[in-house]
C-alpha cells in the first residue's frame, strides 16, 4: 500500500481533497458528517484555515483510496490532548486487511504528543482503537446549540 502524507508542507490538489472527502462521506457510513464538515477538517488538517493544522494521511493501492485518516492538532498540550483523530475510515469492500490499523500507525508515529477521538458506542472501529492501545477515560458530554 502506497501512502501519502498532506499537511501545510505538502499540500492537496482541489481534485485530490474533493477525491478523500468524497471517500470519507462514503466509507465512514452511517457515523459520516456532511461533506461540508469533513471538508473543513482536511483544510484544517493540512493548514488551509489555522496556523495550527494537522495532516492527513491517504493509503491507496492501485491509485485508488482504500483508507484515509485526518488528524488536526488543537494546540492545546497538557490541558487537552494536543491532536484530535477526526476521521478514520477504511474501503468497505477492503476492511479486516489491516488498512486501519497501519494508516493509525502512521498517524500515532507522526503525533507530537497526545490523541483524542470521539467513537459511538456501536461503531466496531473502537475495538480498533482499543487494540492499538486507546483507553476510554472520559464520558463526553456537548451542550448542542441549535
Amino acid at each position: 500500500m502506497k501512502i501519502q502524507i498532506f499537511d501545510s508542507y505538502q499540500t492537496l490538489g482541489m481534485f485530490e481533497k474533493e477525491n478523500i472527502v468524497n471517500f470519507l462521506h462514503t466509507h465512514l457510513d452511517e457515523f459520516r458528517d456532511d461533506k461540508a464538515s469533513i471538508r473543513k477538517a482536511i483544510e484544517y488538517a493540512v493548514g488551509e484555515s489555522s496556523v495550527v493544522g494537522g495532516y492527513v494521511i491517504v493509503g491507496s493501492i492501485a491509485e485508488k483510496i482504500a483508507g484515509v485518516v485526518v488528524i488536526n492538532r488543537t494546540g492545546m498540550d497538557g490541558y487537552i490532548p494536543e491532536n484530535i483523530l477526526v476521521y478514520i475510515a477504511v474501503d468497505a469492500t477492503l476492511r479486516g486487511q489491516g488498512i486501519g490499523k497501519k494508516l493509525m500507525k502512521n498517524a500515532i508515529d507522526m503525533a507530537k504528543g497526545n490523541i483524542a477521538l470521539h467513537v459511538e458506542p456501536n461503531n466496531p472501529a473502537r475495538f480498533l482503537y482499543e487494540k492499538i492501545g486507546f483507553t476510554n477515560k472520559y464520558l463526553e458530554y456537548r451542550l448542542i446549540r441549535e
